[in-house]
């Protein structure tokens, strides 16, 4: 699937949860190499994706990790990875990736379980600002 130029990566987020959003706004910031692209879940873009990768939409809770060549991570992968690519101090959390994946996971989605009752929600995807427009995808 060639959706985005070979350099790019595309993450796959929440749109309507806080703490996805706070995080996004995070990795905008610290992406000094302007490498991700970001579509809410809940967009059109997303759901062909899924569909590509026989992701069942109504089972995912996870944020997703597109990366060309490679294709879909999720949960912890996902975060890690994305965290790899963001520079000191925020790719030693791929430290973590000596942990096994269902003990990484199982923290994960006891936090994405809990998002909204800690973080609360949105009543809509978040709207980037002009400047922040072309690395969203719809």
């Amino acid at each position: 699937m060639n959706l985005v130029p070979e350099h790019n990566k595309i993450i796959l987020f929440d749109g309507v949860c806080n703490l996805c959003n706070s995080s996004v706004q995070y990795v905008i910031k610290k992406d000094k190499k302007d490498l991700f692209l970001f579509a809410p879940l809940q967009s059109d873009f997303a759901k062909e994706l899924m569909v590509f990768y026989n992701i069942d939409a109504i089972k995912i809770d996870s944020i997703l990790l597109y990366e060309p060549k490679k294709g879909i991570s999720m949960k912890s992968t996902a975060i890690l990875k994305i965290s790899k690519s963001l520079g000191f101090p925020t790719n030693l959390l791929t430290l973590f990736f000596i942990i096994p994946p269902f003990i990484r996971n199982w923290v994960y989605d006891f936090i994405a379980r809990n998002r909204y009752k800690w973080y609360g929600r949105k009543t809509s995807c978040m709207v980037p600002t002009p400047e922040l427009q072309a690395k969203f995808l719809h």
